[in-house]
């Protein structure tokens, strides 16, 4: 995917006239790009498109106008799109019971580690890989970048659809798997192609 550059990006105020059909139009796209995996954890996975939506709202939010911060957005969020044979999502811990924030964030520490999340295709898995940086020894974030890496042999298989593929995660104190929907491999196979 190409990364992004300022000039895709629209003008604050040429964005405003614009933004409800583009909200619109990208929360239908994201819903076929969103999976939940057991009760508190929801995956997103990103392309150039979703990105785009997600640099426009921080600029209209923070009401940016000086072309090297809206510069130095574009290169944070390109950091996210998905290179060659990659699949790129943000993993987001979502807890609506506010007493309980703190203890389920406790135990859901380490989910950022080696093999925790995991796509199955076929009889392939194909382990998440995190960036860096959103949790410490006695913290986690709740918002995670993974990429997953996906061979050429195991793309042949996602386009199979009689393959089976599944998204799941294996840590100590959640364990949960579903199967993915056609619209999300479909999405998925758009991404690597």
């Amino acid at each position: 995917m190409e990364p992004l550059t300022v000039e895709d990006l629209k003008p604050l105020d040429e964005y405003e006239q614009t933004r409800e059909e583009v909200r619109r139009w990208t929360i239908a796209l994201k819903r076929s790009r969103r999976i939940s995996i057991g009760e508190y954890i929801t995956v997103v996975f990103e392309n150039r498109d979703t990105l785009w939506f997600q640099i426009q709202e921080m600029i209209r939010a923070e009401k940016i106008v000086d072309r090297e911060k809206v510069r130095a957005e574009v290169e944070t969020y390109n950091q996210l799109i998905p290179g060659p044979g990659e699949l790129s999502a943000t993993l987001m811990i979502e807890i609506t019971d506010k007493s309980r924030v703190k203890d389920i964030l406790d135990r859901l520490r380490g989910l950022d580690r080696e093999k925790t999340v995991w796509l199955r295709i076929g009889p392939h898995m194909v382990y998440g890989v995190f960036e860096e940086g959103h949790s410490k020894e006695d913290k986690i974030s709740a918002v995670h970048f993974v990429r997953f890496h996906v061979p050429e042999s195991i793309k042949t298989e996602l386009r199979n659809l009689q393959t089976r593929i599944e998204i799941g995660i294996t840590h100590p104190t959640y364990h949960a798997v579903v199967p993915v929907p056609d619209d999300l491999r479909f999405a998925l196979l758009t991404d690597l192609d």
